[in-house]
């Protein structure tokens, strides 16, 4: 017998039966980057839990158009996962910068290129079980090419792909990030038109 789920286009829009209430927040660790915190939350049910999570400044990623139709990708050692990942470009939100400036900073820096036009396609939460993450996705077209400008300590590859050659990269394994993952999603439906983008000359 087949369960009888509601569609989930047709859930009630409101989810006060699924927030929780913060009624305690405790500091645990405070590094350079990011901080971990132990939060006691009341649940709509009457039970109480501890939440610990991540708190992240938030970043951006950009998915740069090349003329030829390729995209840029870069290939940098993550210490974390003791691996070398292919990424879009990719860093952190400086305190009080704007999500355009920052995409075109960290395009510069990191590959040294320079665009002429801007569109921010979406945002995602790349770990929502422990971070409050956000990472805004940012398409870039006009590329011109420069030289990097890498931070003291920063190595990477920069390299370009095309879509199928991206497609091929994630099924047999070598894009496993989940950022550039999401990014293929939305360059996938720009490229067939599905998904229109709102383009900017600012940055």
């Amino acid at each position: 017998m087949t369960a009888s789920l509601p569609d989930a286009l047709v859930l009630p829009a409101g989810d006060a039966h699924l927030r929780e209430q913060t009624t305690q927040s405790t500091p645990l660790v405070s590094g350079d980057f990011l901080h971990m915190v132990r939060d006691q939350v009341s649940l709509p049910n009457g039970l109480h839990a501890r939440r610990e999570y991540l708190l992240h400044p938030g970043a951006v990623m950009v998915v740069a158009l090349l003329d030829d139709g390729r995209v840029l990708l870069e290939r940098q050692y993550r210490h974390a996962v003791a691996h070398s990942l292919f990424e879009f470009p990719a860093g952190k939100l400086d305190l009080d910068e704007g999500v355009l400036p920052c995409a075109a900073r960290e395009l510069r820096e990191e590959t040294g290129c320079l665009a002429t036009h801007w569109a921010v396609a979406t945002r995602i939460h790349p770990c929502i079980g422990y971070s409050n993450e956000v990472i805004h996705v940012v398409f870039a077209k006009g590329i011109v090419m420069g030289e990097p400008s890498l931070d003291e300590g920063e190595l990477l590859d920069v390299c370009a792909a095309t879509l199928p050659d991206l497609l091929v990269m994630a099924g047999d394994g070598r894009i496993t990030d989940a950022k550039t993952l999401a990014g293929m999603l939305w360059l996938q439906h720009v490229v067939s038109g599905s998904w229109p983008l709102v383009w900017s000359e600012l940055a």
